[in-house]
């Protein structure tokens, strides 16, 4: 059987390299995720920010140069110090008469471990900053399960935008006791595709806080370099498929290289398949795992899913220094994603999510560069490493794997 599929995969991988030979990898998924309804833009630029400290030393520096409106749209916002240095600049610039948007998630605030609390939303308020939470967590509690707004957005004066993987808190910088370091990737983007990104904050600033904004002066990206870029958002009832699309249709493409880094790696069946299919017919795959999670039982699904495409040839590292959070892709050395989408079940089928999907060779080399450069700080999974964890682990990561529809 295992000679079998190997065969169809091999003969699969040989009618995709025929019928493609004209079209490469990036251009064959600009133009399927195109038919999908995701507007690529040429002439943007792309700033990856590799750390907490490149994020928001930038981030930070973009905000004090703000002239005309700071928009935020976050899973959660710490109730920490980093937090604390955004929020003092954020005043400092309503001061200066810079209008101030903020939307943070209500699960992904309770769900910290130092959330913002009703009198920290007070004193914002007082000094007129808009923030406001989506979805409070109330009683019966179950009716807020899903979906929450996962997404991280910041659009300041239309013009420059930064999303990924990053929340607003400080263990970006200096890691936790549970897991050590937390790695995690962002980038910033200047150019049309901007004005996407504030299209998506604008369409959800409208559901929660009920104010329109339609001037022209939100919409300010005009060309800045010369990377295509495309937004995927995924938003409940409207784009409910579309990561899961581009995963499949990246990982179908795929002609030479896949290099994933995904911190709870427990996708859904059809992705699983896609994966696998890829592996199977001879694309080089390495994933990226983190050594230590923020949850439970998802280690150990992780493990399980993991061992089924090693056993079908990827290299699967483990990053020793702790938790790597980043959502990446890179594929053949020709694009890339940098964004907020899990690959399990809660990002792909309920909640709202957004990826950069990044169409340059230069910006893809970088993050392929990063990847290599964390493999060193690595642990290749092994076989006989797998077997060594104990039969209750395996259990849980088997039984676990059952349950993938809701984790």
């Amino acid at each position: 059987m295992t000679h079998l599929r190997r065969s169809a995969g091999i003969i699969a991988f040989l009618l995709i390299s025929i019928f493609s030979q004209a079209e490469t990898s990036d251009s064959l998924i600009l133009r399927q995720m195109s038919e999908y309804g995701i507007t690529f833009s040429k002439g943007n630029e792309v700033k990856l920010l590799m750390s907490g400290k490149e994020k928001f030393a930038d981030m930070f520096e973009a905000i004090r140069q703000a002239k005309s409106s700071v928009h935020l749209e976050y899973f959660n916002f710490r109730n920490d110090s980093i937090a604390g240095l955004l929020f003092d600049i954020l005043r400092e610039k309503r001061k200066e008469g810079v209008e101030v948007r903020a939307a943070f998630d209500g699960f992904g605030n309770d769900s910290n471990n130092q959330p913002l609390k009703k009198s920290h939303l007070q004193k914002l308020h007082a000094d007129s900053i808009d923030i406001y939470e989506y979805d409070p967590i109330r009683f019966p509690w179950v009716n807020h399960i899903w979906p929450r707004d996962h997404r991280k957005i910041v659009v300041i004066d239309g013009k420059i935008a930064y999303t990924g993987g990053m929340n607003v808190a400080d263990y970006y910088l200096v890691g936790t006791e549970q897991v050590g370091e937390w790695r995690d990737m962002h980038c910033r983007i200047e150019g049309p595709a901007v004005n996407e990104l504030q299209r998506i904050f604008v369409r959800f600033w409208k559901k929660l806080a009920k104010e329109e904004l339609t001037d022209g002066k939100y919409f300010q990206g005009t060309e800045a370099g010369n990377k295509t870029v495309g937004i995927a958002t995924r938003e409940p009832n409207v784009t409910n498929k579309i990561m899961r699309q581009f995963y499949i249709s990246a990982l179908d493409q795929a002609q030479d290289s896949v290099k994933i880094v995904n911190p709870y790696f427990v996708p859904t069946p059809s992705i699983m398949k896609a994966l696998k299919r890829c592996a199977e017919r001879g694309v080089k795959m390495d994933i990226i795992m983190s050594s230590k999670y923020d949850v439970p039982l998802v280690p150990d699904v992780v493990y399980y899913n993991l061992r089924k495409l090693m056993k079908r040839g990827a290299h699967i590292w483990r990053y020793r220094p702790g938790f790597h959070h980043s959502k990446i892709m890179m594929v053949d050395g020709r694009y890339c994603t940098v964004g907020s989408t899990n690959l399990d079940a809660r990002s792909l089928r309920f909640d709202f999510e957004i990826n950069a999907l990044i169409i340059d060779k230069d910006v893809t080399r970088q993050l392929d560069d990063k990847f290599i450069e964390d493999t060193k700080k690595c642990d290749l999974l092994t076989e006989e490493e797998y077997q060594n964890r104990s039969r209750w682990k395996r259990f849980c990561g088997w039984f676990g794997h059952l349950l993938t529809p809701w984790l």
